[in-house]
């Protein structure tokens, strides 16, 4: 059976002008999902009473009925249960247009969604382990100005790649003709982590010695507190998904992790059980932060995350040395060299002690080169840096504390509505630090490049 199938929007047949019409030349004809999708969605009506099961008069009366009537009650439930689910795939279409992704959904409730592709940020492709083992996969879409992503799921594997490809091209300024033609970019791979060095990282990382310092307290305070074995477990037993969060669940995400070159952008391929591809536009990325636990620095190790406004992947290393680390970040930040900018740091004043005696020691500011960078953290340091042209606003702001010691801290806000502070900074400073980085910013929008996704022979020039 294929995995899409096609059908024509109801009355449309006799009207030319009709957008779903098939001599519209702006249209495809509305798709499928992958027929497998209503065993998803099958399991809508089973959950629902699986939560009023739980409530005691209906679980109470449940258990009077006879064993009959029980057994037809779940025979109903799972006919319905189907029912639904196909009904739910049946009303639910796709249709990519020349300039837009359009989904109608729901059964009960109606939903048109209509993605322009000029507002596309990313598109991912996530391979969940079932998924993979059946050969299909969903897309999923990050769009400017909203929080939720919108995604297909399911496809077949090869569909949602060539569809993805088709978004991406048409995202570029590709032509409707050449997109769907133009196939997948090429990828060139420029590193990948090994697992074993993610493994050492993942140990050596502070997350993991936070959460078996927690378990530990937890325990011994709930001991001291009921003198009970059970309770303590109890305790324990709370913090253990912390604890496999910052190990297990972390490595078999970021297992694997390969970072390739494309037109496209940077291709981010990851995970053990859960494959997931996606693609970073250089162009789009707000913020990098370069982070360097304690136990990394001897080894040279630091981590590198990404802000993609719309996008929810915030990494682009799990961990790497710094000569990986130096050549990745020339992807995202040309020219910019992370040393000079480390080096520029400036220091928090002294009188900055009394606000923050520890943390203030790791506090700098820089503004050397195409970036505003900020530093914090002691034990694990981050270096933020956010190019000019992606800074939306400056500001500056002082406490009661801060004012009596002429203080202040100068807050940048970037499109992925993150912040980025210079803290304790010199009042009369961090007034200057506004005036000039608001002129910076301007100039730095004047002279930045498209958001182009894509180089290749066959996109539009003039999209």
């Amino acid at each position: 059976m294929p995995d899409t199938s096609e059908t024509g929007a109801t009355g449309a047949s006799g009207n030319p002008g009709h957008p779903s019409h098939p001599d519209n030349p702006g249209h495809r004809r509305e798709r499928r999902l992958h027929p497998v999708t209503p065993l998803r969605r099958a399991w809508a009506p089973i959950a629902v009473v699986v939560g009023l099961v739980k409530q005691d008069w209906l679980r109470d009366w449940a258990l009077r009925l006879d064993r009959g009537w029980l057994v037809a009650g779940m025979v109903l439930l799972v006919v319905a249960s189907v029912t639904y689910g196909v009904e739910s795939w049946r009303r639910t279409y796709y249709a990519l247009t020349d300039t837009e992704l359009r989904i109608r959904s729901g059964l009960l409730f109606r939903r048109a969604v209509h993605i322009r592709l000029e507002r596309l940020q990313a598109v991912e492709i996530a391979e969940p382990l079932l998924a993979r083992l059946l050969g299909i996969a969903k897309l999923k879409l990050d769009v400017i100005g909203t929080e939720d992503k919108d995604e297909l799921a399911y496809l077949g594997r090869a569909h949602a790649r060539a569809l993805r490809a088709e978004l991406l091209a048409l995202a570029a300024g590709f032509t409707p003709a050449s997109a769907e033609t133009a196939g997948e970019a090429p990828v060139r791979e420029v590193t990948r982590v090994a697992p074993r060095m993610l493994g050492v990282a993942v140990l050596l990382n502070g997350a993991l010695l936070s959460a078996v310092f927690g378990c530990a307290v937890a325990a011994g305070l709930v001991w001291w507190v009921t003198h009970s074995f059970w309770a303590a477990a109890a305790g324990v037993a709370s913090l253990l998904g912390v604890l496999w969060a910052a190990t297990g669940g972390r490595f078999l995400s970021e297992y694997d992790w390969t970072v390739g070159e494309s037109p496209d952008g940077l291709r981010l391929d990851h995970g053990l059980l859960d494959r997931k591809h996606e693609t970073v536009p250089p162009g789009r990325v707000q913020a990098v932060r370069i982070i360097r636990p304690l136990l990394w620095r001897p080894k040279g190790w630091m981590r590198i995350e990404l802000d993609v406004a719309g996008s929810s992947n915030d990494v682009l290393l799990p961990v790497a040395d710094q000569a990986t680390a130096r050549m990745v970040l020339q992807y995202v930040l040309s020219g910019v060299d992370v040393d000079a900018v480390r080096a520029a740091l400036r220091p928090a004043p002294r009188r900055a002690r009394f606000a923050a005696p520890v943390f203030r020691r790791g506090y700098g500011w820089a503004a050397d080169g195409a970036v505003f960078a900020a530093s914090t953290g002691v034990l694990k340091r981050t270096l933020t840096l956010v190019p000019h042209a992606k800074v939306q606003s400056v500001r500056l702001g002082q406490g009661p504390w801060q004012r009596r010691l002429d203080l202040a801290h100068v807050s940048v806000d970037t499109g992925a509505n993150t912040t980025v502070v210079a803290r304790l900074r010199p009042a009369a400073e961090a007034r200057r630090i506004v005036t000039e980085q608001a002129e910076r910013s301007r100039t730095g929008r004047r002279e930045a490049l498209p958001d182009r996704w894509m180089r290749r022979e066959g996109a539009d020039a003039s999209a």
